[in-house]
């Protein structure tokens, strides 16, 4: 068996007196879409910034691809990527230079070539042209995933990756998604709140409350278990803390 692409061992993060992210520790295997969720203040951008080396642990390690990101970051920054609807890329460049910076900053090979190929995927090639501080939520969210892609990361970070999306353009970045991991047995991790669509492409849910890990498992085998008809009811129960666990599994109060 090939080791964990992910591997996270006793993750915390405090400010002061507050916990952000408390003991977290869970693998991550390749060629797997998985949900970190949670609701509001769970979590969820903290351990992503701690995966991505951005935010210091203040203990615990994360290890990707078997290196250790505390130490060795940069050994494997070109093999992962990030998109995040909350973060802007430069307001006055148009689309295309955003992207052919980035695609420089990855050493991305016939960046021209990508770069068109990206604009077609997303449906952004009649925006090329365009700055990207002129473009709608919806569009700047399409041209954050094309930056994201760019470099075909092995590793790829979703914070809210359909966030402003009109159904049709979040159902054809969902599929593009999925077509990406079968193809390239990417890895992918995202945060969303979009549980018909955590349902719909996601393999495995890793379920944060209080900056702690509650319940892990498939979308399935977490609706079944909580004996609901589906993960927004699941989210729901955690989030509004009207299930409590045992070592027997959930039990409402």
């Amino acid at each position: 068996m090939s080791s964990p692409i992910v591997t996270v061992k006793g993750l915390t993060k405090t400010y002061g007196d507050a916990v952000a992210v408390s003991d977290l520790s869970f693998s991550i295997d390749s060629g797997t879409i998985t949900a970190l969720l949670g609701g509001n203040g769970a979590g969820k951008t903290t351990t992503l910034s701690m995966l991505l080396g951005l935010l210091l642990p203040t203990s615990g390690s994360v290890h990707l691809f078997g290196t250790n990101m505390a130490s060795d970051r940069f050994k494997v920054l070109p093999r992962i990527n990030f998109s995040s609807p909350y973060v802007d890329l430069p307001q006055r460049l148009t689309v295309s230079e955003n992207l052919r910076v980035y695609a420089r900053l990855y050493g991305v090979k016939n960046i021209e070539e990508r770069i068109d190929e990206m604009l077609q995927a997303l449906d952004l090639t009649a925006m090329r042209k365009r700055r990207y501080g002129t473009l709608s939520a919806g569009q700047k969210t399409r041209v954050a995933i094309a930056k994201a892609m760019l470099n075909e990361p092995e590793l790829l970070l979703l914070d809210e990756p359909t966030a402003s999306l009109d159904p049709d353009s979040a159902d054809r970045i969902r599929n593009y998604l999925t077509d990406y991991k079968i193809r390239t047995q990417a890895t992918i991790l995202l945060a969303s709140h979009n549980m018909a669509e955590v349902e719909k492409i996601c393999d495995d849910v890793i379920m944060l409350h209080r900056g702690g890990i509650v319940v892990r498992g498939t979308p399935a085998e977490l609706i079944a278990e909580f004996r609901r008809e589906s993960m927004e009811e699941v989210f729901i129960d955690i989030t509004r803390e009207t299930i409590r666990f045992s070592e027997e599994g959930p039990i409402e109060f």
